[in-house]
């Protein structure tokens, strides 16, 4: 059975900003099933790369050339790539099969992350870690693509239940 990367938050740490957590545990019966079976590899890429908890909140400035900055101002790259590699080295490490990330985070957002202006606005993109996964061939999902990422691993589990439409 293969791996599952998941962001340490929503596993139920409390390694968010905030020192919260985002569990997303009891949302999905696979998830539980998931956890049972061992499959779930958690990882928090900020804190692990050493980013401390709590922290101040940061946004992505900009994507090419990465920046990620605290809403003191405070450039926090460094932290942010770090993590992004060892998160990346994890999901190899483990063979994981794709990525359950939360959504719109600098971090681990897979399709949408905050504009830099600390206003709550959103724009498409990924974060550092989401992004260096997906480069590598990693899926991503986040918590509102449950129903996708469950049909994903049961089409990697069970190839023989697709139909290819000819």
């Amino acid at each position: 059975m293969k791996k599952i990367l998941i962001s340490a938050c929503m596993y139920g740490q409390n390694v968010r900003y905030d020192g919260n957590h985002n569990s997303v545990m009891e949302q999905h019966p696979a998830l539980a099933r998931w956890h049972e079976e061992g499959r779930l590899v958690q990882i928090c890429p900020e804190v692990a790369g050493g980013l401390p908890t709590p922290r101040p909140a940061a946004e992505m400035q900009s994507h090419y050339p990465i920046l990620v900055t605290t809403c003191d101002g405070d450039d926090v790259t460094p932290e942010f790539l770090h993590g992004a590699e060892l998160t990346l080295e994890l999901a190899q490490q483990h063979d994981a099969c794709c990525a359950l990330m939360k959504a719109r985070s600098p971090s681990c957002g897979n399709d949408q992350v905050y504009s830099g202006n600390f206003d709550g606005t959103l724009v498409p993109g990924s974060g550092a870690a989401a992004a260096e996964l997906i480069r590598a061939g990693i899926p991503v999902f986040n918590e509102n693509q449950l129903t996708q990422l469950v049909q994903f691993i049961d089409e990697q589990e069970h190839p023989e239940r697709t139909f290819a439409c000819l």
